[in-house]
């Protein structure tokens, strides 16, 4: 009976997500709009419209033009495209800055930005030498055992860090660090040197080296690495390339709004 509940209680909240989204659509599809309308649209009571457009008019998504008055999209909803748009504008600035850079290092050159606990590939470009042909954009990887991620988890808010360290942490090969303490040391002394390098902790025969973007406050909003067999991506050319690296994320970083002191 319980089990029951729980799930009529799970759909009724779904519903009502659906509904709230539905309301922001008919707004911005129709300007102004009314209650009764708003509730004729959805096919609900006058009172369940009401109680939805208070709760989003609570968050500031939607507002009320005047006492008892129609209905129009609310300014919240300009600050959450805001973080759309800042994502798009460094996927997009971004995509100059891999190409150049994968053509001088002939590796291949990745953005990532961390997303509830992972690192998401927004951007990527392949130089001449490289040997995988995988896209990585789009794609989920995990922070402790890439150098992008790596580099996101270190700048990380303190505890938002702790909250991905709680978790127990894959070992995707016998090179992948697990151990929290062990992983806050590397995190400490990435925070010294400017870059996050892996040497085969995700996939074995690969290496991989990044450095951080910074956004137009000063905060790191990205990470860009440069990955490629191990062969050729020695441990010595990683410190070889650190050096092109910081310079083209930090001309990403400027076209942000970002200057270092």
């Amino acid at each position: 009976m319980r089990n029951q509940d729980s799930g009529n209680a799970t759909q009724s909240q779904v519903q009502s997500v659906d509904r709230a989204i539905s309301v922001l659509e008919l707004l911005a599809r129709n300007g102004e709009t009314g209650i009764t309308e708003i509730a004729g649209e959805l096919g609900v009571h006058k009172s369940t419209a009401s109680r939805l457009l208070s709760v989003l008019e609570s968050r500031g998504l939607v507002e009320q033009l005047g006492e008892r008055g129609k209905y129009a999209i609310g300014f919240g909803i300009v600050r959450l495209a805001g973080a759309a748009t800042g994502r798009m504008d460094l996927a997009k600035l971004g995509r100059a800055s891999c190409l150049s850079l994968a053509e001088e290092l002939g590796e291949t050159v990745n953005i990532a930005i961390a997303d509830d606990g992972v690192a998401i590939n927004i951007s990527q470009a392949r130089g001449a030498a490289a040997i995988t042909t995988q896209n990585w954009t789009g794609q989920r990887t995990p922070l402790h055992a890439t150098s992008s991620g790596k580099i996101l988890l270190a700048y990380m808010a303190e505890a938002e860090r702790k909250r991905v360290l709680k978790r127990k942490l894959e070992q995707y090969t016998p090179r992948t660090t697990v151990e929290p303490d062990e992983l806050m040391t590397e995190l400490e002394r990435i925070l010294e040197d400017g870059f996050a390098a892996c040497y085969e902790e995700f996939e074995l025969g690969m290496h991989a080296v990044a450095v951080p973007i910074h956004g137009p406050g000063g905060d790191v909003v990205a990470a860009m690495s440069a990955s490629g067999p191990s062969y050729r991506l020695s441990k010595q050319r990683v410190k070889q390339i650190v050096r092109p690296m910081t310079e083209a994320a930090d001309e990403l970083s400027a076209q942000l709004g970002y200057f270092r002191d």
